[in-house]
């Protein structure tokens, strides 16, 4: 009988292909935050992303009742930089306070941050809340991807789990220093990316390594992509209005 291994999430880090890719993105991010070094990132900055990440978020949510997510995502996003300091400490606390803070005014007051009632439903849940407490010297960015493709797969609530999802990855790359000043907009990445992020989703719900590292591999792109799309990459600014011949 093979044994578990006894850090699971690094065996992934380690899939064909997944170490570069992971190290592309982070080379991406830490450039992108290193050209910023030299001055402080205002929170007026940290707003300007959450706020793009949120809407990227609530048009990605697949709803066949139409639901208005929109107002709920942002709600959740302004509390971002709080919950990030709970998810590897009480992950199950912070994703049920995400879960209630985009539900209000959407669903049944007692479905906030409830989870379904089906079987063994909760004990997967626990498995991945004890997986993202645990210790790992996997990098931040496959704990991130892991717990998000962990909670899309349960779907642990009636509806607004995708939304919930994407913004446990982002707490965990705040939580994990990959994005400390929440400025980075995987969100927007994955949107951007919207038929591959499907597929590889799809990829991961099929178990296998393969899949697993497809899902990884999109991650990675998404985490390096959300970087050139934030305000401090030159690829993610508009240019200034141009000035008439007058130069006012």
């Amino acid at each position: 009988m093979a044994s578990v291994p006894a850090d699971p999430l690094a065996e992934l880090a380690r899939l064909e292909g997944v170490p570069s890719a992971l190290a592309a993105a982070r080379d991406t991010v830490d450039a992108v935050l290193r050209d910023r070094g030299r001055r402080r990132l205002s929170p007026e900055q940290t707003a300007s992303a959450l706020l793009a990440a949120a809407r990227a978020s609530a048009a990605l949510e697949v709803d066949h009742e139409q639901r208005d997510w929109l107002p709920g995502t942002m709600r959740l996003y302004v509390e971002v930089p709080d919950l990030a300091r709970l998810i590897r400490v009480a992950p199950g606390q912070a994703i049920a306070r995400a879960h209630a803070l985009l539900g209000r005014g959407v669903l049944e007051d007692d479905q906030l941050g409830r989870v379904r009632a089906e079987d063994d439903l909760g004990t997967r849940l626990a498995s991945l809340q004890q997986t993202l407490s645990a210790k790992t010297e996997a990098p931040v960015i496959v704990v991130a991807g892991i717990a998000h493709a962990e909670l899309l797969t349960l779907a642990p609530f009636v509806a607004g789990n995708g939304i919930v999802a994407r913004a446990v990855e982002h707490l965990v790359l705040i939580s994990g220093e990959v994005d400390p000043a929440a400025v980075i907009v995987p969100e927007a990445a994955h949107r951007a990316l919207e038929r591959d992020y499907r597929w590889a989703l799809e990829r991961y719900r099929t178990g296998t390594a393969a899949g697993v590292r497809d899902w990884l591999l999109h991650v990675a792109a998404a985490v390096s992509k959300g970087a050139e799309l934030s305000g401090l990459s030159p690829a993610g600014r508009r240019p200034a209005p141009r000035s008439g011949p007058s130069g006012r």
